[in-house]
């Protein structure tokens, strides 16, 4: 079968940032098996994780085989590349467990379950690693590795520079870890290449040198450029910490706000990293965009993308509808289909006001706003703006400042939306 050309796809979207001699000719010679490491500190993945994934996603796409390698041998070291400190270690259970959620993440974007020849594979290295003895390992693969070769990496030079509290021998011995997995990878899946970040340069190109100077066979090496933000912070940290796909830890409605709040500048290479839109789809985009930036035809389109695929057609359209809420003109009923997290996190930074709840049947509009809450200071003013029509309660105009409150009137059974004028919420708990 003709095979698309995959270095030619990712080379186009922005994917690539090192690629060594001979890795496309063996892409166009064969149906090609490539490995990416994923590390299992957590049950699930992060946006930072997506970059790799899509790129396993696009060579499935191209008709090659990929294969995620969970890292539960390596992630009970911990990779010293970009890091200024040691990690914590894991236990096998939480390995597991972390194992099983992130490949459920991984189902929605790559064909694990086909009988198609390029079905793609997870394996965990702590298989082949757990019972391999120590003197095994330090006489089969640790006499094929100078350590003068060890200490001419980057990563490795960095701790030995006075970057952090300098270096264990357990980091040390990563890159060999790491290696030993591309070899056994190379012999048994007949996997000729590693992807990974442009900071994995180092422990990939160990890999292929070990195969070479082991088997006396090539092997081949792909990196992507590290995501940052155009203004140079980190790519997909908040301050509320990293974006999650698993709606547990990120709710869609956040993971969706986080893909619409992206500037000009990072939604042109975001689209092209992170979504399967065609080069002419994507570049028609742009130049819409760039015919009316205000219309953020581009975010839209990006968190539209991002939120289907990483969720769902449904739970995107309730981030949507969502967002509608705060910022245009959405109605009552699509108030009190919010869940309650979705809720409290539209109307996050807004004033809030308690209220018992056997307080609030029967009570005048009124009094809620002039007298258990400072939202008018006075019943005066409040009755002059609800006679003007400034007022709604739950997206609905109140239209009478006497109106009795009841209990039917609670979203998810707990909350009430007061709007006074365009922009300004509250929000009441009732307890």
């Amino acid at each position: 079968m003709a095979l698309k050309n995959f270095v030619e796809e990712l080379q186009w979207r922005g994917m690539i940032h090192t690629i060594m001699p001979g890795t496309e000719e063996q892409l166009q010679k064969e149906m090609t098996t490539a490995y990416v490491g994923i590390d299992p500190t957590a049950d699930s993945l992060h946006i930072g994780h997506l970059v790799s994934v899509m790129i396993l996603k696009h060579f499935q796409m191209c008709g090659h085989r990929p294969i995620a390698l969970v890292g539960g041998a390596t992630g009970m070291i911990g990779d010293p590349s970009g890091k200024s400190q040691e990690r914590n270690l894991l236990d096998e259970q939480t390995l597991r467990h972390n194992q099983e959620a992130i490949k459920r993440q991984l189902s929605k974007l790559l064909d694990f379950e086909s009988d198609a020849p390029n079905a793609a594979l997870l394996v965990n290295n702590y298989d082949w690693m757990k019972d391999f003895s120590f003197l095994d390992f330090i006489r089969d693969i640790g006499k094929m590795i100078t350590v003068n070769y060890m200490m001419a990496k980057d990563s490795v030079k960095k701790r030995f520079n006075g970057e952090g509290e300098g270096m264990s021998f357990t980091e040390f011995t990563y890159q060999l870890v790491q290696g030993y997995d591309f070899l056994h990878l190379f012999e048994t899946k007949n996997c000729k290449i590693q992807l990974g970040g442009a900071d994995q340069w180092g422990n990939i190109t160990t890999g292929t040198e070990l195969i070479r100077r082991k088997l006396g066979k090539e092997a081949y090496a792909m990196t992507c450029p590290l995501i940052t933000k155009a203004d140079g912070t980190k790519f997909g940290k908040t301050e509320s910490g990293n974006v999650w796909l698993d709606p547990r830890y990120t709710s869609p409605y956040k993971f969706y706000q986080f893909w619409l709040n992206t500037s000009d500048e990072d939604a042109k290479r975001y689209i092209k990293i992170f979504t399967l839109l065609d080069r002419e789809t994507i570049e028609n985009l742009i130049a819409e965009h760039e015919q009316a930036p205000h219309l953020r035809v581009l975010q839209k389109a990006l968190a539209r993308e991002v939120t289907v695929m990483i969720h769902s057609q449904e739970e995107y359209e309730k981030a949507v509808e969502a967002s509608n809420i705060l910022f245009g003109g959405a109605t009552s009923e699509a108030l009190h289909k919010l869940d309650e997290q979705t809720l409290l996190q539209v109307f996050e930074g807004v004033p809030q006001y308690k209220i018992a709840r056997t307080e609030l049947a029967g009570m005048p509009f009124i009094d809620l706003c002039a007298a258990k809450s400072d939202i008018f200071p006075s019943k005066g003013e409040c009755r002059k703006m609800v006679q003007g029509g400034g007022v709604s309660l739950n997206k609905e105009k109140v239209t009478d400042p006497m109106q009795a409150l009841q209990e039917s009137d609670l979203i998810a059974g707990k909350y009430l939306l007061v709007q006074k004028g365009k922009k300004n919420y509250y929000l009441i708990i009732a307890e």
